[in-house]
């Protein structure tokens, strides 16, 4: 069988149709185990042809990251734009957005918390990862500043709420919230726990 010809895109955009096709591998399969000639292939074009725009195969994985904290950022933001919400409705939605998005993206969510998507290596990747950390942060800044949440260290408040969402995501993905477990509503009852400790004594 012959080589598949690279064809012409009329958008002019291979290396974001590049994308496109392992963004929709990675949600039809979830999991990254493809290669670039597998994304070539479903793309349409010669096996040589992603190297035009991506060194590796591990490359291609660290700009699929990126997109995701790219996109989870977003949403999270969306989830606490109301200028009407108290600091503990926000980072409950904020948290929840979270959850929602790994759920609804699983494999692209463990892509950016794996070891492939190497943020050392990729300033890039690096900095939309802490954008979207830094919306965290900007929330418990908020609390303690209007008095919402306890005046210790932000980095182990944020450290604390990472740990509990991520886990929680984590365990969702995973179907592990089950309700002989954990109760009816664990994501809700969880957060509840972690605002208590977050939140000043009366």
């Amino acid at each position: 069988m012959s080589e598949t010809k690279e064809r012409p895109y009329h958008h002019g955009d291979l290396r974001r149709a590049l994308i496109d096709t392992a963004l929709a591998m990675l949600t039809a399969d979830q999991n990254w185990a493809f290669t670039l000639r597998e994304v070539a292939r479903r793309t349409g074009v010669s096996h040589a042809a992603p190297y035009k725009h991506f060194r590796d195969r591990e490359e291609l994985l660290r700009e699929l990251a990126r997109i995701g904290f790219v996109r989870l950022g977003e949403a999270m933001t969306t989830a606490i734009s109301s200028d009407s919400a108290s600091a503990r409705e926000k980072l409950v939605a904020g948290a929840q957005a979270c959850i929602d998005f790994a759920l609804r993206n699983s494999g692209l969510y463990r892509l950016m918390f794996s070891a492939d998507a190497d943020k050392t290596a990729d300033q890039p990747l690096h900095d939309a990862a802490m954008d979207t950390f830094g919306i965290l942060l900007r929330l418990l800044e908020d609390g303690q500043r209007d008095g919402s949440f306890q005046p210790v260290a932000i980095s182990a408040q944020a450290a604390a709420c990472w740990a509990q969402v991520h886990g929680l995501a984590m365990l969702a993905i995973s179907g592990q919230l089950l309700e002989e477990k954990v109760g009816k509503e664990p994501v809700r009852a969880a957060l509840d726990v972690l605002l208590e400790g977050l939140c000043r004594g009366n």
